[in-house]
């Protein structure tokens, strides 16, 4: 029985710069880009592998970004209006941040989408806590996490921003700490988190990915891609390869992003 898939992770990007911003991740990363990052190589990708809603975003490395991001992923979601979960971007150099978050929301965004390392700030500096703050309690906030050679976005800070913004919907990307795991397990694992396992698995021994796995609660996890780093299907391979019930495949894969997102059951579509 071919199970529902719902990838949370989907980074896109206009047409005209796509190919840039796809290498500019790459350098980051000093890391090889699998695509280039336009929605229609997305839509491609996704059909071959089944996926079928996905929630996309940018991150905007400056203020002045927002609006542009914003209004091309907009784009995106009326064109596929019944496969596209649209997150804004958001930055903590905004001006009014607290009205940039409610027109955003009143906009159609179901969420925010921040890159601390990409950004080019810690979580806990003072402009990014009142961005947070901003967000906490009205949307959900996925957030990049972890990355050993900075400082932004570690277990440590995490663990300090969910303290101090209980209220805060909390997506962790790379299962709460890219190259962090350990740290980030021992920190956040039974916190009111959720988490998605994006960028994890090609690093990860299988077992680890499941033990992390658990240790969050299945119930608190999404399938993510990382697209345009990886390829939506072989990251859909690497997930279904991995030692768990069915059950627990089919709740990361679609029916956490469903009751997350108001998305119709597994169950009820038959599937």
């Amino acid at each position: 029985m071919q199970m529902k898939v719902f990838d949370i992770h989907v980074h896109i990007f206009p047409q005209k710069i796509a190919e840039k911003a796809s290498r500019a991740i790459g350098k980051f990363y000093d890391a090889e880009m699998r695509h280039d990052g336009t929605l229609d190589t997305a839509i491609r990708l996704m059909d071959e592998a089944g996926i079928q809603g996905m929630a996309v975003h940018s991150v905007a490395t400056t203020p002045a970004q927002c609006a542009h991001i914003n209004e091309f992923v907009m784009e995106a979601k009326r064109a596929y209006p019944d496969r596209i979960i649209p997150f804004a971007a958001i930055h903590p150099g905004l001006e009014d941040v607290e009205a940039y978050v409610e027109n955003a929301l009143q906009a159609g965004f179901r969420g925010f989408k921040i890159h601390p390392d990409i950004q080019g700030f810690a979580l806990d500096r003072p402009d990014a806590v009142r961005m947070i703050g901003a967000v906490a309690g009205k949307a959900p906030l996925l957030i990049h996490t972890g990355d050993a050679r900075y400082d932004n976005s570690g277990p440590v800070k995490v663990a300090g921003m969910l303290d101090r913004f209980p209220n805060l919907t909390a997506i962790c990307a790379h299962l709460g700490g890219y190259s962090q795991w350990t740290e980030a397990e021992a920190l956040l694992a039974g916190r009111d988190i959720y988490v998605d396992c994006s960028s994890s698995m090609f690093l990860l021994e299988p077992e680890r990915m499941v033990e992390i796995m658990r240790a969050y609660g299945m119930d608190r996890v999404f399938f993510g891609s990382d697209y345009p780093m990886w390829t939506p299907g072989e990251e859909l391979k690497r997930f279904l390869a991995l030692n768990l019930t069915e059950a627990e495949k089919q709740a990361v894969l679609w029916d956490n992003a469903a009751k997350f997102f108001g998305l119709e059951s597994s169950q009820k579509s038959g599937v």
